[in-house]
């Protein structure tokens, strides 16, 4: 199946961060296992997740609030990567690597989300 929101740079770019962020978070301590790894990986997954779920819906309305969620989504695991380097489980350029993805994808999400408030 091709689903319409494959198609969209935020979906792949999604995708990607998705990639970057489970390769990362192996080298997370074991003991993060079910915290911040879970948190991370979680909320890396939840922007594609939200940005699939609110393609499908009926109403532009509907899917704003979709986008809106992956928004949260995207600030939440650029927050829990920074704590990440602040506890020395990764290291800046590790960050440096994934953070032009988060930013290109908050901003294009905010884009989306202001296109579908305006159509």
């Amino acid at each position: 199946m091709d689903f319409n929101y494959e198609k969209l740079d935020v979906a792949k770019l999604a995708k990607r961060l998705i990639l970057d962020v489970y390769n990362i978070s192996k080298e997370f301590p074991a003991e993060e296992r079910f915290g911040m790894i879970s948190q991370l990986r979680r909320a890396a997954v939840s922007i594609l997740l939200n940005i699939a779920e609110g393609n499908s819906r009926a109403t532009k309305k509907d899917y704003r609030n979709f986008v809106r969620i992956a928004i949260g989504s995207a600030v939440e695991t650029d927050c829990v990567l920074k704590i990440a380097i602040d506890l020395n489980y990764i290291h800046i350029s590790q960050y440096k690597i994934v953070e032009p993805i988060i930013r290109e994808l908050y901003f294009k999400l905010i884009g989306l989300s202001n296109y579908l408030k305006e159509s």
